[in-house]
C-alpha cells in the first residue's frame, strides 16, 4: 500500500542540490538518489517508511511506503527543503559581494529538514575527525549490518534502531572501523534517542546534544543543520570551513574558529547557509599541507 501528496516547488528551485545531502556519496544503504528521483528510508514516530520523491518539470510528487507513510507525506515538503525560509537572506548576502552573488546563483537550492535527529547523530558521530571514506564505509556496514529492510518497492534499508545501536557490544562496530570513542558517543545518544526526538527545535536539541560526552558543537551542528533545517548551524571545530570563509570573505588563507565567526557575523541567522553557499560555489582556500591518512582501526 501507498500514498501520494503532489508538492509545488518555488521558482528556480533546485531539487538535486537540495536533498543530495540526504544520502551518503556513491552508495547510501538507505537512501538513493537518481538524479529526478529521490527514495529515503526513514523510522518515523509512526513506523517504518519509504518516501519517494520525483521531480517533474511542474512539481513534486511524494509517494510514501509503510507504516510510517502518511507521517512521511505530511513532513514531504520539509524534506524536500520546501519549508525552508529564504525571505529575509537576500539583505543579509548583500553584506558581501561574494555572498550576494553566490545567493543569486544558488537561489534554488533550499535546506531539507527531515524533523528525525537520530537518523542525523548516526552519520555526524561517524564522520567525527576521520576522513568522509572511512566515516561512510562504517555507515554503510552499520546501516546494513544492524537493521532491517525498508518497506516499498525498492531495496533499501532502515536507519538502526536506536535501540540496536545501544544494546550492540562495541567489538561489534570495531570490524567496522569506529574505534571506542566513536561507538560510546553514538550509543550514549542512542539511550537517549526518545529525549532527542522530542526536542521543539534546534537549540534545544543542540543543547541536549553537547550535553552528551563525544558530542561537541561539529557534531551538534550537523544534526540540527538536517534535523531541523537551521540555516544559521556552524560547524564549528571542522578542518576546512574556517579557512574557506577566511578566503571567500577575507582573503586570508587560513582561519581559525574565532575569525570564522566573527566573518560570519552579519549573517546571523543564515551563517550556516552562507557555509554551504561557499562549498556549492566550490570556494576553498589554498592546500599547503598533506591530506588526512585514511586509518584502519578494525586493524589495530
Amino acid at each position: 500500500m501507498s500514498s501520494t501528496r503532489t508538492l509545488a516547488p518555488p521558482e528556480r528551485y533546485h531539487f538535486g542540490a537540495s536533498v543530495r545531502p540526504l544520502v551518503v556519496p556513491k552508495h547510501d544503504p538507505c537512501g538513493r538518489f537518481t538524479g529526478d528521483d529521490l527514495w529515503l528510508a526513514l523510522r518515523t514516530p509512526d513506523g517504518p517508511a519509504t518516501l519517494h520523491l520525483s521531480r517533474s518539470k511542474t512539481d513534486l510528487t511524494a509517494t510514501g511506503y509503510g507504516p510510517g507513510a502518511e507521517w512521511v507525506l505530511e513532513h514531504a515538503d520539509a524534506i524536500a527543503g520546501l519549508r525552508d525560509d529564504l525571505s529575509g537572506f537576500p539583505a543579509l548576502a548583500a553584506a558581501h559581494p561574494l555572498v550576494e552573488r553566490l545567493a543569486r546563483t544558488f537561489a534554488g537550492v533550499r535546506l531539507p529538514r527531515t524533523g528525525l535527529v537520530f537518523r542525523s547523530v548516526l552519520r555526524a558521530v561517524l564522520e567525527q575527525k576521520v576522513t568522509g571514506k572511512e566515516a561512510h564505509r562504517a555507515y554503510r556496514l552499520i546501516c546494513a549490518r544492524l537493521s532491517e529492510p525498508a518497506p516499498g518497492p525498492v531495496e533499501l534499508h532502515l536507519p538502526p534502531d536506536p535501540a540496536v545501536i545501544a544494546a550492540t557490544p562495541y567489538w561489534v562496530f570495531h570490524p567496522f572501523g569506529v574505534e571506542q570513542r566513536r561507538t560510546q558517543a553514538l550509543q550514549r545518544a542512542a539511550l537517549v534517542a526518545d529525549r532527542l526526538e522530542r526536542c521543539a527545535d534546534a537549540a534545544e536539541a543542540t543543547t541536549r546534544l553537547t550535553a552528551l560526552p563525544g558530542i561537541g558543537p561539529w557534531t551538534a551542528a550537523e544534526v540540527v543543520r538536517v534535523a531541523y533545517g537551521d540555516p544559521d548551524a556552524v560547524s564549528v571545530g571542522d578542518f576546512h570551513i574556517p579557512n574557506t570563509v577566511a578566503w571567500a570573505l577575507a582573503g586570508e588563507t587560513r582561519g581559525t574558529d574565532a575569525r570564522m565567526l566573527e566573518l560570519l557575523a552579519p549573517f546571523v541567522g543564515h551563517r550556516g547557509r552562507v557555509c554551504d553557499l561557499l562549498a556549492h560555489g566550490g570556494i576553498g582556500a589554498p592546500k599547503f599541507g598533506p591530506r588526512m591518512p585514511i586509518r584502519s582501526f578494525a586493524r589495530f
